[in-house]
C-alpha cells in the first residue's frame, strides 16, 4: 500500500512510498483513509527514534474494510473517525475499535481527521480543570488545535478566556469565538481562577504568578521546546495554597473511542467547529510538516488521501 515514510531529512521529513498493509489483531478494524491530520508533536518525532522503525499518524478519518475479528466496533462500509497509536499516514490503518467512533454523514472526512489528538486534549483538559461557568480562564499557547477546541469548549460552558498567541493574526479566530486575545502575559489582566500552560520556558512561571488564591495550572505541554523552572521561594510569595498539575491526554480510564463520539456529536450540533488552517493532498504532506513546524499553520493541518 502507500504510505508516508520517514526520510531522516529535515529539509524533507516524509516521502510517499510503499509499506505492507496492516494485519489487524482481533480488536482492530482496518479503516481505508481518507483524510488524517498532522500534529506539531509528531514534526519533532520525525527526527527521534521514530523514524528509524514505526511511522507516525495518529489522527485517521475513513471507511472500515475489515471489521474486527471479534465482533466489536463497527461494521464494513461504516464511516468512522479513529485515533491509532500510530502509522496513520498510509492509506490504509489498523484502529482498535475501543479508538473508533462512528461518524454521521453531516460530518466530513476532513473534519473528523482534524478531531482525535487536539480535541481529545481539550475535551479531558477541561475535565480535570473542573467547572467552567463563570471562571476566568487563561491559556497560554492558544493558537494551535488544542488551544481553538480548548477556547470554544470554554467559552460554551460558561468561561471567561484570555488567550495568548504570538501574533493578533494568529488569534483572530479565539477573537472570533469571544476569547480576550494578546500577545504577552504582560497584556493578561489576572488574577485567573485557572491557568492552562503549554509553553514552557519563562512563560510557566510568569503564569503561575496570574493565579488568584487557591486557583489552579494545569501544565500540558511545551511548545517552546525549552524546559521551564519554578522557584520554590518565588511559589510561596505567589498565589495561595496554588495548586500545579501536570496533564497528559492518555492518563485516562475512558476509552479514546468514547470521547471521540461526545466530540463528534458536538461538531454536528453545531457546538463545536474544527478550525483546519491547511488543507492539502497527501502528497504535499512533507511541505505541510515544514510549514508547520516553523509556526506558519494556525490550528489544525489536515491532507487528503487521494
Amino acid at each position: 500500500m502507500k504510505a508516508l515514510l520517514p526520510t531522516g531529512r529535515p529539509e524533507e521529513m516524509v516521502e510517499l512510498g510503499e509499506a505492507e498493509t496492516p494485519q489487524p489483531a482481533a480488536d482492530e478494524a482496518l479503516v481505508e483513509v481518507r483524510a488524517f491530520s498532522v500534529n506539531r508533536g509528531e514534526v519533532f518525532q520525525l527526527h527521534g527514534p521514530l523514524r528509524l522503525g514505526g511511522r507516525p499518524g495518529k489522527d485517521v478519518a475513513g471507511v472500515v474494510v475489515r471489521a474486527a475479528a471479534d465482533g466489536s466496533g463497527p461494521a464494513v462500509g461504516t464511516r468512522v473517525v479513529g485515533h491509532p497509536p500510530a502509522n496513520g499516514w498510509a492509506r490504509y490503518a489498523a484502529v482498535p475499535t475501543r479508538s473508533l467512533a462512528v461518524l454521521p454523514d453531516a460530518v466530513s472526512f476532513e473534519s473528523a481527521a482534524a478531531l482525535p489528538l487536539a480535541g481529545l486534549t481539550a475535551l479531558r483538559l477541561l475535565r480535570v480543570a473542573g467547572s467552567f461557568g463563570g471562571r476566568r480562564v487563561l491559556l497560554t499557547g492558544a493558537s494551535g488545535g488544542v488551544g481553538h477546541y480548548v477556547t470554544e469548549l470554554a467559552l460554551g460552558a460558561g468561561a471567561e478566556v484570555t488567550a495568548v498567541t504570538a501574533t493578533p493574526e494568529r488569534g483572530k479566530l479565539l477573537a472570533g469565538f469571544g476569547a480576550t486575545v494578546v500577545q504577552d502575559l504582560d497584556e493578561a489582566t489576572g488574577p485567573f481562577d485557572i491557568v492552562l500552560e503549554s509553553v514552557g520556558d519563562t512563560s510557566t512561571p510568569r503564569a503561575l504568578a496570574l493565579l488568584r488564591e487557591r486557583g489552579q495550572l494545569i501544565w500540558f505541554g511545551q511548545a517552546s521546546r525549552q524546559p521551564a523552572e519554578l522557584s520554590f521561594f518565588a511559589f510561596f510569595k505567589g498565589p495561595r495554597s496554588a495548586t500545579v498539575r501536570h496533564f497528559h491526554y492518555e492518563h485516562f480510564d475512558e476509552p479514546f473511542g468514547t470521547d471521540l463520539a461526545a466530540l463528534v456529536r458536538l461538531v454536528e450540533s453545531g457546538r463545536l467547529h474544527p478550525q483546519i488552517g491547511r488543507q492539502e493532498d497527501w502528497r504535499h504532506t512533507a511541505t505541510v510538516l515544514g510549514d508547520l513546524r516553523d509556526r506558519r499553520i494556525t490550528a489544525n493541518a489536515v491532507l487528503t488521501v487521494s
